[in-house]
C-alpha cells in the first residue's frame, strides 16, 4: 500500500477524522477524538498503528517483519508499532495484511470509547 492508499484507508472508516497536531507531515488519523493511525509523509513514508493489546502482541509483528516494522516512538511500549510503506516487495507487510492491521487498530480504539462518542 502507498502512503496514499493508507489515508484513503482510514478516512473511509466511519466517525475518522483528519488532524495535523504535529504539522504537515504527519496525518493523525482520530476516532471519537483518540488516534488509531499516526501516517507519516514524510520520506520515508510510514504508519504508526497498535498492533495489539501488549508490548508482546506487538513484537510478534517486528519478527515477521524485521526491516519493515519497528517500535513506534513514545508509544511503543503500549503496543504500538511503526510500519515502513517504502520497504522493498519481499520485506513489506503485504496489502491485505496491513489493511487488517489498520482494521484492527481502528476497532481497538473504537471498543476503549463511550458508547456516546462510537461511530
Amino acid at each position: 500500500m502507498t502512503v496514499e492508499d493508507v489515508i484513503a484507508y482510514c478516512l473511509a472508516k466511519p466517525g475518522t477524522e483528519e488532524t495535523y497536531p504535529f504539522g504537515d507531515h504527519v496525518l493523525v488519523a482520530k476516532v471519537g477524538g483518540k488516534a488509531f493511525a499516526f501516517i507519516g509523509q514524510n520520506a520515508p513514508p510510514s504508519v504508526g498503528l497498535k498492533c495489539g493489546a501488549t508490548e508482546e502482541e506487538a513484537a510478534e509483528l517486528r519478527a515477521r517483519y524485521p526491516s519493515t516494522v519497528t517500535v513506534m516512538a513514545y508509544l511503543g511500549r503500549y503496543g504500538w508499532n511503526s510500519v515502513a510503506l517504502t520497504a522493498t516487495v519481499h520485506t513489506t507487510v503485504p496489502p491485505t495484511e496491513l489493511a487488517e492491521l489498520l482494521d484492527a487498530s481502528y476497532d481497538a480504539v473504537v471498543a476503549k470509547l463511550p458508547k456516546s462518542r462510537r461511530p
